[in-house]
């Protein structure tokens, strides 16, 4: 072997070595994760979603922008607005709207009906007011981490319910980093991405962009007026 590919495989070996090195360990991942939350008060962000059914192999995608502002408990709200398909989900904390601006219809109901069967966990996870090691069990996925350098957790619940069998979180990587070099969170929402699997095999995978946190959302965003025209209906 001649010296220039002995030196070539000394550094692709040290390399991997620091890479190795470098990666946390599932504790302080997730760490990362709930600490960050505990900082959060509210988020806004830019969202794709890709939605698969398993039995009927067909995939719908979406996208738009969410907020979500943390309250006392029940109090959590959150409004997402869909630019495909043209739709809104806004909750006050105690009530859910459903708008569909098309069909000039708007589907009303409480939040704990919406949340009812055991999807409380999935609930806690959308807006930041669980802990994951409290309501899941929580593993590295197939990779530790994904081509960007970011983290992928698998979380099962501790609870079976029907709307989530797993999810799948993806973690900033560069969130991780600073969280080891400080000793505290530095970034209030470290998550990339989103992958709710249900019980049936169905999956929700949601990827978020141009995150701005703790910008002072205002409680107005999350109420809704019902315009002229439009049929309510009441579950």
């Amino acid at each position: 072997m001649s010296f220039t590919r002995i030196a070539v495989v000394s550094c692709a070996l040290i390399a991997f070595a620091a890479s190795l090195c470098s990666a946390a360990d599932l504790g302080q991942v997730v760490r990362t994760l709930e600490q960050g939350y505990a900082t959060l008060n509210d988020v806004q962000a830019d969202f794709n979603q890709r939605s698969t059914i398993s039995a009927m192999k067909r995939e719908e995608k979406g996208g738009g922008e969410l907020f979500i502002k943390k309250g006392g408990g029940k109090d959590a709200m959150f409004r997402f607005n869909y630019t495909k398909p043209k739709q809104q989900i806004i909750c006050n904390g105690k009530k859910v709207w459903y708008y569909q601006p098309d069909q000039k219809q708007v589907m009303v109901m409480e939040l704990a009906q919406m949340f009812a069967g055991g999807n409380a966990v999935a609930l806690n996870y959308l807006t930041g007011m669980g802990h994951v090691s409290k309501d899941f069990d929580i593993a590295f996925g197939t990779e530790q981490k994904d081509k960007k350098g970011n983290y992928v957790l698998e979380l099962t619940p501790k609870q079976k319910n029907p709307a989530m069998a797993k999810l799948q979180l993806t973690i900033q990587g560069a969130a991780v980093e600073q969280f080891l070099a400080k000793g505290h969170p530095t970034t209030p929402f470290p998550i990339v991405s989103s992958m709710v699997t249900d019980q049936t095999g169905n999956t929700t995978r949601i990827e978020y962009s141009n995150v701005k946190t703790n910008r002072g959302v205002d409680s107005g965003k999350f109420t809704f007026k019902v315009p002229a025209g439009v049929e309510v209906i009441k579950k």
